[in-house]
């Protein structure tokens, strides 16, 4: 309990979360342990980081800012756009696909939001969408990073549970294609409840121009 009290203090006063764990951790191996808590520590930091499964870590999160700084994102909002426009929501559905393709990429929650939002916000607003649906779409679908594979949070999760990663992707790749669906169900109904929350309908895309636009996917679906 006085452990707990002192974790909250500090962290109350604004220190960085992995420097208050650091402090409380020393701390208690100097208390209760008769090892010296810095060899300690830093046997116990060697053996949960020397890890091939955490070596996955880097390079989603560069996969993330391969999409981040290039016009990869862009080429995903053009390539998903023409494909939604005839459902009820139309361009909200964007942020939903667009979240999902790009969660499964970088497997970051926090890059999904972050570069899906900079790209439709924006667009979204120029053409007359209702702000605070797209700022909700987007929000909730930024969470699928969490869920569908390769989620970031699923491989600190295996490897400190010691859980198998294949066990962990395959049980949330369904709820996470699941999940989509709901937010475009929910889109839909909202939609068609309450129709100011879209523009007037806008052109119709014919079916060559959307396997045109699907090909601006294939550099993402390729990374």
């Amino acid at each position: 309990m006085i452990f707990l009290v002192i974790l909250f203090a500090t962290l109350g006063i604004g220190v960085w979360i992995s420097i208050a764990l650091l402090g409380l951790g020393w701390f208690g191996v100097a208390l209760f342990s008769n090892a010296p808590a810095v060899k300690a520590m830093a046997t116990v930091f060697w053996a949960s980081s020397a890890s091939w499964t955490l070596a996955a870590l880097p390079l989603f999160i560069w996969m993330g800012e391969i999409l981040f700084r290039t016009r990869l994102s862009e080429n995903l909002f053009r390539g998903v756009a023409p494909w939604v426009g005839w459902l009820p929501g139309r361009l909200f559905h964007v942020n939903v696909i667009a979240c999902g393709i790009f969660a499964a990429v970088s497997g970051s929650s926090a890059a999904t939001v972050a570069t899906i939002g900079k790209m439709s916000l924006p667009e979204l607003e120029r053409r007359g969408y209702d702000r605070a649906m797209s700022l909700g779409s987007l929000a909730g679908s930024g969470t699928l990073g969490f869920m569908i594979p390769p989620s970031l949070i699923m491989i600190v999760y295996g490897v400190a549970a010691e859980v198998s990663l294949v066990r962990l992707y395959l049980a949330g790749f369904g709820p996470g294609i699941l999940i989509m669906a709901l937010y475009s169900g929910y889109i839909i109904t909202m939609a068609l409840l309450k129709p100011g929350l879209v523009p007037a309908r806008e052109l119709k895309f014919s079916w060559k121009e959307r396997r045109a636009a699907g090909k601006e996917l294939l550099p993402v679906l390729l990374l």
